[in-house]
């Protein structure tokens, strides 16, 4: 098998890019503004920097690289975690939750939950996004070695300390707003980096049906009998519990979300990022299918280990010549950076403006409070190089991204859905339900690694790990909250969905009711068209 190796000028190519973006650093540094403005961004972006920022910081490495792993693992049905998995619940979002979030006036997650129930709910959740941001950060250092001893032979170690070393210089220097320019500098380099790639293979294929033709008949098919995501863990563990519970309540995209200038505009930025979330696949999915002969099958061309996380690397350095090649790195590594940055600055976001402030120190300047931040993001850094040492245990990066989410977003789900569309649900509901159904997934997991249950696959356990949390979740909430005391209308105002704010928003919204009716229709017909 034909592959490339990097020349001066693909290199000069990924050190221009590590350069811009110290300089995007550089001069946002500036305009920081108080701790809220650094650290958040608050009110502070424009439609169309926020709804591409919250489709970049999507399109990190458990998207670029987990996801054409597991296409060249599992074939078409990695399609679910777009069509199924993603559109629905950004829709949803857009629909209800997002007025919601704007009626109450919080700037992030933990903050609507300590006010629709109480500190201790927000203080649990916080911490589980410490943990959560450190380990996704550690995802993209472990992705970002694996890359970088790909194409320019660098020790894991090393991958590790670049990768951190350059996120910190521009988060240190501009905070979010650093981070969200960035990424937008990041996403139009993933797209010039990689359309190439998918446009190459297609032609080389004889087009997608071509392609879809190479591949053994149970990889070329949404639903097939031999797939290991079985039909009810993907309609409700991805479908639902996972994909509500990552779009609607992950806290870098309400993050984001929330930084535009317009209450409205606010709505429509889940729409438009989902609109260019159509068309990833072209990017993610069409490579790591092409992969697959080289990793899983055997014979000439194929290579020795069957690291299915080395797919995406694999294809370019078989299709690039010198320049696209530089490129092609380049957008890997600008998705790693891009998922790496957003988890620090959510690592240092939480600390400072969730425990430190709130819980620790209350009655201290904006400036203490920016350098807080700071010494956090350092501190982020630091962990996420210790964390990316145990991404080596999983089979693929996508693998271990569900298995987090299984853990922690599948009971965070179920406490917005009962918080913001009913009245019941009583502060000390939501804190033992969340702690409880937080219990339930990690139990789970330890049972399943234990082979005391047995799964198709580890993707499988985590669909159905999620749909357990979620349900011993909701119902720990409904019946602590019979035996609890519960809100009063005056304390809840603003915090729950009610009819006719939905009604009052839908007549106001007809182009953002059109587009959402697009996108959903989108859906249905491609996954009947590949199914």
């Amino acid at each position: 098998m034909h592959v490339t190796g990097p020349n001066s000028l693909d290199i000069g190519i990924v050190c221009g890019y590590f350069t811009l973006t110290l300089v995007i650093g550089y001069l946002t540094r500036r305009n920081t503004g108080n701790a809220t403005q650094y650290l958040n961004a608050s009110r502070a972006m424009p439609l169309w920097v926020a709804a591409l920022s919250f489709l970049a910081v999507n399109l990190s490495g458990m998207e670029i690289v987990g996801l054409s792993a597991m296409s060249a693992e599992y074939g078409v049905s990695t399609l679910h975690f777009y069509w199924v998995g993603a559109i629905p619940a950004m829709i949803f979002l857009a629909l209800f939750m997002i007025p919601i979030y704007l009626r109450s006036r919080a700037h992030s997650v933990p903050e609507f939950l300590h006010l629709r129930f109480n500190s201790q709910t927000r203080l649990l959740n916080s911490i589980s996004l410490l943990i959560i941001s450190a380990l996704l950060s550690g995802i993209s250092l472990y992705a970002m070695a694996l890359t970088l001893h790909s194409f320019l032979g660098w020790s894991f170690f090393a991958g590790t300390l670049a990768g951190g070393a350059l996120a910190l210089i521009f988060l240190v220097l501009g905070g979010l707003k650093a981070t969200i320019y960035n990424e937008l500098l990041q996403l139009a380099i993933i797209v010039a980096g990689l359309a190439p790639l998918a446009v190459m293979i297609l032609i080389e294929s004889h087009g997608l049906h071509g392609l879809l033709m190479s591949l053994p008949q149970d990889m070329s098919h949404l639903i097939s009998r031999s797939t290991p995501m079985d039909g009810i863990g993907v309609a409700m563990g991805l479908g639902f519990v996972l994909s509500f519970g990552y779009w609607c309540t992950d806290f870098r995209l309400i993050q984001r979300a929330l930084t535009t200038q317009d209450r409205q505009e606010t709505r429509m930025v889940p729409l438009i990022a989902a609109a260019g979330k159509m068309v990833v696949p072209l990017l993610v999915v069409v490579p790591g299918l092409a992969a697959y002969r080289f990793l899983a099958a055997s014979g000439p061309g194929a290579v020795e280990t069957r690291n299915y996380d080395q797919a995406l690397p694999l294809m370019i350095r078989r299709y690039y010549a010198h320049g696209l090649f530089g490129l092609g790195i380049e957008a890997i590594l600008a998705c790693l950076i891009t998922g790496l940055a957003g988890n620090v600055a959510a690592f240092s976001s939480v600390w400072t403006q969730e425990i430190y402030r709130p819980y620790l120190t209350a009655a201290k300047s904006e400036r203490h409070y920016i350098f807080v931040g700071r010494v956090a993001m350092i501190a982020g850094v630091l962990i996420s190089i210790a964390t990316a040492f145990i991404a080596l245990r999983f089979k693929n990066l996508m693998d271990y991204v569900q298995f987090l989410f299984s853990l922690f977003n599948a009971p965070l789900l179920a406490i917005f859905l009962l918080g913001m569309f009913t009245r019941w649900a009583t502060p000390w509901g939501g804190f033992w339900g969340l702690l409880i159904g937080i219990s339930v997934g990690v139990g789970h997991n330890m049972a399943a690694r234990a082979h005391l249950i047995s799964y198709g696959s580890q993707m499988s356990a985590n669909f159905y790990g999620a749909i357990y949390a979620w349900c011993v979740t909701m119902t720990a909430i409904s019946v602590i909250s019979v035996f609890t005391r519960g809100k009063n209308r005056l304390e809840l105002e603003g915090l729950v969905c009610e009819i006719r704010s939905i009604r009052g928003a839908t007549r106001a919204t007809r182009s953002m009711l059109a587009l959402a009716l697009l996108l959903a229709l989108a859906c249905v017909t491609l996954n009947v068209w590949f199914r």
